[in-house]
């Protein structure tokens, strides 16, 4: 195995200090993006490299995301790497612990847990103008200097909590649902559930057959489809192993089918009336009474919100002890929450399924570019990067899973590893050239966001409704506007031409290695 041993920066007068140690790459995070990206970095030989982790086990939302019911609702078989598929998936949609697993192996497949560094929470990243390097500093007061860092933090990282008056007063149990308080037994509890996304869907059966009396909370009913979920069988599982092109096939079957749903996504909204038939059909066949219904059937477009995937949230929902609250939350109390119509309800717990703050992915404080500029302070105004990957004024730090690079009708994984494909081609150039820095251009990431935001104009998240996709102003600064085949040509080479490029040494050189002696040299 590469050793992770970083190297040193030995060119004269490069720094205004000792020379000492810079590593060529850091990768924040070790979710998909982190992982998959630190894999290529291996294959192609560059680095060495370090993945900082601010918890104490690699997973990112896999690793915190541990409620009751918690899984994904992309097939398996993509929501994989598809260079390290995993024929043991014991169900088409597998669950929290199948997924973590899953990204637990891979680590261990690829040897990547000694470049890992455990309990590094980043708290700043500082680029320098002079050294044309970045400092990343943690909570924990490490620091590391590199040349290239790399985000993985993604946009599913720091759970978004309502602003209710008077909550801080409240006495009972209170935790968002990438929070999970496993040491709570909710059962026997009267249980508050705020909000109805993607996690409430999955953790709401849960308590309507555990706690005493479940309220829930709803500002906006969701559109909700059945489930294909079904067991994997042994038989099956043994032929993915012996024969891999069996899986492969599988794979490319599902992600052809979920292509064909970007047309209606992303072109053709008005096919979308067909899914709303179906999705009420299923409502229908789950929900027999009037007022239930009335509550839970969605007035906007479908896949204007996220369309949610569950076979058992309204028949949660009908159970007697079950109670669906629509009337706006006014304040909390000691004792639990009051509604605007003058209502109080008593609780033990208070369980937020409230999502992730995706518009406010960057803190404060967190990223200092070229001469200083916060890229929070940036994102306040339009949250956007040139593919979803870099961001200028921000040289050698790149994005995985950035901005207008969620999916609404596919998986993540495939965007994610055409995102990795076009960082490891910049970094080749960057080493080839003799390159010390790549910024892309402003104008060329004006024109890119452009043409997004022209694009974004004929879709279904454009009519009308209100969601996590769009920021304050309405633009929608999270999905791509199209098919995910269209984002992997739109990032299959890295286009220096659209990049400011800063270097002190003569690529002529690169060849007898007279110019290594840069800390630009990323080869391991």
């Amino acid at each position: 195995m590469t050793s992770p041993t970083p190297t040193r920066e030995d060119k004269p007068n490069a720094l205004s200090q000792p020379p000492q140690e810079v590593w060529p790459v850091v990768i924040i995070g070790t979710g998909f993006s982190g992982l998959g990206m630190a894999i290529k970095l291996r294959e192609a030989g560059i680095g060495p490299f370090v993945l900082l982790e601010r918890a104490a086990e690699i997973g990112g939302t896999w690793r915190d995301n541990n409620y009751p019911g918690c899984a994904c609702d992309v097939p398996s078989p993509l929501y994989s790497f598809s260079f390290a598929p995993n024929p043991n998936w014991t169900r088409l949609y597998a669950g929290h612990d199948e997924i973590q697993a899953y990204l637990v192996d891979v680590v261990k497949t690829y040897g990547l847990r000694p470049h890992i560094r455990f309990n590094q929470e980043v708290a700043c990243s500082r680029y320098d103008d002079k050294t044309r390097l970045w400092t990343v500093t943690t909570t924990s007061g490490e620091s590391y200097r590199a040349r290239v860092v790399i985000s993985g933090m993604g946009a599913l990282s720091d759970p978004a909590l309502p602003n209710i008056d008077s909550m801080e007063d409240f006495q009972g149990e209170r935790f968002h649902s990438a929070q999970w308080n496993h040491d709570f037994d909710v059962a026997g509890k009267r249980v508050a559930v705020i909000g109805t996304g993607a996690s409430a869907i999955q953790f709401v059966p849960h308590l309507a057959r555990t706690a005493q009396r479940p309220h829930l909370f709803q500002r906006t009913p969701p559109w909700i489809v059945p489930r294909p979920d079904r067991p994997i069988s042994p038989s099956e599982r043994a032929l993915y192993k012996r024969v891999p092109l069996a899986q492969k096939a599988l794979r490319g079957w599902i992600w052809s089918n979920l292509e064909l749903r970007a047309l209606a996504f992303t072109g053709k909204p008005v096919l979308m009336k067909l899914a709303e038939r179906f999705a009420r059909k299923h409502i229908g066949s789950q929900v027999t009474d009037p007022q239930l219904l009335e509550q839970v059937t969605p007035k906007f477009t479908i896949g204007c919100k996220r369309v949610l995937l569950s076979d058992d949230y309204y028949p949660a929902l009908m159970r007697d002890n079950v109670t669906v609250v629509t009337d706006p939350i006014a304040r909390a109390s000691t004792t639990g929450l009051e509604t605007r119509d003058g209502k109080h309800y008593e609780f033990d717990a208070i369980i937020y399924g409230t999502g992730f703050a995706v518009q406010r992915q960057i803190p404060r404080g967190a990223i200092f570019g070229r001469g200083g500029a916060d890229l929070a302070e940036l994102w306040d105004e339009h949250m956007q990067a040139y593919k979803g990957t870099c961001v200028t004024g921000f040289p050698n730090l790149f994005f995985l899973a950035g901005p207008n690079t969620g999916l609404g009708h596919s998986s993540m994984v495939y965007m994610i590893e055409s995102q990795i494909a076009y960082i490891i081609d910049a970094l080749r150039q960057m080493k080839d050239g003799g390159w010390d820095s790549v910024e892309v251009q402003a104008s060329a990431q004006a024109r890119f966001n452009k043409t997004i935001a022209a694009r974004q104009a004929n879709t279904v998240w454009a009519t009308g409704c209100r969601s996590w996709y769009l920021d304050d102003r309405g633009c929608n600064t999270t999905l791509w506007p199209g098919f995910t085949f269209q984002f992997r040509k739109t990032t299959a080479r890295f286009d220096a031409e659209h990049y400011a490029i800063e270097t002190t040494r003569d690529p002529a050189t690169s060849a007898d290695g007279a110019a290594e002696q840069s800390a630009t040299a990323l080869v391991q």
